[in-house]
Parts: C-alpha cells; structure tokens; sequence
C-alpha cells in the first residue's frame, strides 16, 4: 500500500519502467483541432517568429481606417506634411501616419491618432476601432494586444455651404 511519502517521491521524481513486451497501449488523438493560444507567444519548435513593429503599425492603421467615423488617421501637423507629401509625384502616401506601436515577443501595444467624421459619436468611434485593432492585429500576428490608446485629434466638418442648406431644409 503506497503512503503519503511515495506519492510526494514519484510526483518529484521521474518514475522509471522496464520496458515491456508487447503491444504498447496508444493515447488517443485529441477530438478535433487544437489551437495554440496567441499568448504563449511566437516560437515554434524549429525557430522563432518576429514581427517588426512597421508591421504592426500598418496593420493597425489599415483596420482603424475600416471603421465607419474615421475620417483620416495622424495629427494636424502630420496630415498637412503627409497631404503635401503625398502630391510629389512617386511619392507613396504614408500608410502608418498617426500610428505608434510597441512590440515585444508576444505583446503588442497601439496608439492613434484619428479624426473623426462631424455628427459621429466619439466615444462610439473609438470602442469600434479599439476592438477591430485588437482584432486585426491578433489574427494576424498572434501578438496578443494589451491596449489600443486613441486620441482625437480632429473633428471632419462638412463644406460650410452644406451646414447652411441643412439649415434651410
């Protein structure tokens, strides 16, 4: 009969077998696929993955952009050099304007800079682009996002002669 003792000495310790002969008993497959959690990070058994803090800047850029309300990504300063910028013939526009990010080896942390379309509800705007930035850039990084930090920058009005027609109407 095994006593308290042999129980903490064969969890310490590896226990030892003979080998027996015979067919050997099988472990049964897991049921269905198994999935690997985002948060145990990037490597995998012959090497590591690293994805570059530009990657991930324009993954978030490219799904705040998705979001209804969002007018424009980037500062007011930033805009008018990325807006002049974006003139000069092959030029690239700056996709990655009003995006910071900070990534290590399994987490990531994003900041935006948007403006917002007049007549939107702000704090609606920014609960749809924190959840669609966490969303994108854990889909396809495996990052996992510990904050999406959103300033509003800016507020898009309409042409002055269209609040005016409203107005009228």
């Amino acid at each position: 009969m095994a006593t308290s003792d042999d129980h903490q000495s064969e969890q310490s310790s590896p226990i030892v077998r003979p080998p027996v002969d015979g067919p050997q008993p099988t472990a049964a497959p897991p049921a269905g696929p198994v999935h690997e959690p985002a948060t145990e990070g990037l490597p995998i058994d012959n090497g590591r993955t690293t994805v570059s803090e530009i990657v991930v800047a324009k993954i978030a850029a490219l799904a705040a952009r998705e979001v209804a309300g969002v007018h424009n990504l980037g500062l007011g300063a930033a805009r008018s050099v990325t807006s002049v910028r974006d003139r000069i013939p092959g030029n690239a526009p700056a996709p990655t304007s009003g995006v910071s990010v900070e990534v290590g080896q399994t987490q990531a942390a994003v900041d935006l800079d948007i403006v917002v379309e007049y007549g939107t509800p702000i704090t609606q705007i920014a609960r749809d682009v924190r959840r669609h930035v966490i969303a994108a850039v854990e889909r396809l990084t495996g990052l996992q996002v510990v904050e999406v930090n959103i300033t509003v920058d800016d507020v898009n009005l309409p042409p002055i002669g269209d609040l005016r027609d409203k107005r009228l109407q």
